[in-house]
């Protein structure tokens, strides 16, 4: 009797084992932040996107892809030129996250790891584009010009893939070791530049003073001619009278 009371438990237990693993394989969990996709076998992506909690499934028909749709950081470093040839070093700082209602195109045309995919393709695209737009010396004096039309250009080209951008923000710019003396020729030159308009202007000047003097030793010269002229009549006519 008691061999039968056992029995009967072992089997009500194996029964009851493989009711709790067929539950627990037909659901699964969501955790803050993140949302599913449901895959099916037969029907492929499903395009209900799942929120936090537990949810049922089909067991091996269907299975969920989970995302995170928490803002996440990203630091992405670029090389790249500027408009006057120098080599600039320059690391974007983003914050995005992706649109949790296009979750199921993005599987389908991305899959789930967009931010490797997408976002640094686009950032390396976006900004070797506005990088190229100033010289070095604007990059540094216009950094929040630069950092704005990076941000809005890159904003927009996010959105064609279904990703929010919430802070772009340069946080890295050098110059390769060329760009230095490359400021350093530019002062001398300038400076040469400087000193030669500086002869130029001298001699300019002395130019012209030479041209005054001139034209006030010709004057000279001509009032004391006129003034002989005039003082050989009065001395012919003193000659004259004296003779008379």
């Amino acid at each position: 009797m008691a061999a039968k009371v056992f029995e009967s438990i072992g089997k009500f237990g194996l029964a009851l084992a493989v009711a709790g693993g067929m539950v627990n394989s037909a659901l699964y969990n969501v955790d803050a932040g993140h949302r599913a996709v449901i895959f099916d076998r037969f029907r492929g992506v499903q395009d209900i996107v799942g929120g936090e909690g537990t949810h049922f499934l089909i067991p091996w028909v269907q299975k969920p892809i989970i995302f995170d749709c928490r803002s996440r950081p990203r630091n992405v470093p670029v090389i790249t030129g500027s408009q006057d040839l120098q080599n600039v070093n320059i690391t974007l700082r983003i914050l995005f996250r992706p649109v949790a209602s296009q979750l199921p195109r993005i599987y389908t045309s991305i899959c789930d790891d967009c931010d490797e995919r997408v976002l640094l393709s686009i950032t390396t695209e976006i900004l070797k584009s506005v990088v190229a737009r100033f010289d070095a010396g604007e990059l540094i004096t216009q950094r929040e010009l630069v950092s704005s039309q990076v941000s809005d250009d890159l904003t927009e080209r996010a959105a064609t893939f279904w990703l929010i951008l919430y802070d772009v923000s340069l946080t890295h710019l050098t110059f390769w070791k060329e760009f230095p003396e490359a400021v350093e020729a530019k002062q001398v030159a300038q400076q040469e530049a400087e000193r030669a308009r500086f002869v130029v202007e001298k001699a300019e000047q002395q130019k012209k003073a030479a041209i005054i003097s001139a034209e006030g030793d010709s004057k000279a010269a001509e009032l004391i001619t006129n003034s002989l002229a005039t003082a050989r009549d009065s001395l012919i006519e003193l000659r004259k009278l004296e003779a008379a």
